[in-house]
């Protein structure tokens, strides 16, 4: 068994979609033989885990799969190996790094970053 990282797409739609476009990229762990069973896992958890619900506004919120972006196979974990990468482009680049040291405050802080259990 080997392990895979996948890198699946969502897209967010809000209403009838008259916003600036959203998309959750997720990265997900997978067990897998080999590279296709590993992509068809993927692709699974892609259809399974599309959903929807209404916000406070009574405007239906969708998660639509697009599709599995990437598909690396993990030879080993090793500490500090970097398990993705994606270069943000701002307008703001103060405005950015004040939201990276926010975001870094409350994880010191509010001891919310965990040990995720998947079930």
């Amino acid at each position: 068994m080997n392990w895979y990282l996948s890198k699946i797409i969502f897209r967010i739609i809000c209403g009838e979609g008259q916003h600036t476009p959203q998309f959750d990229e997720q990265l997900r762990l997978i067990a897998a033989n080999n590279e296709t069973e590993a992509f068809e896992k993927a692709l699974a958890i892609g259809e399974r885990e599309q959903d929807g619900f209404y916000n406070h506004e009574q405007q239906l919120v969708q998660w639509k799969f697009i599709n599995v972006a990437e598909l690396y196979r993990l030879s080993g974990l090793l500490d500090g190996a970097e398990m993705y990468s994606r270069i943000q482009e701002t307008e703001d680049p103060e405005e950015y790094i004040d939201l990276i040291n926010r975001r870094a405050d409350h994880i010191r802080i509010s001891n919310t970053h965990k040990i995720l259990n998947l079930l």
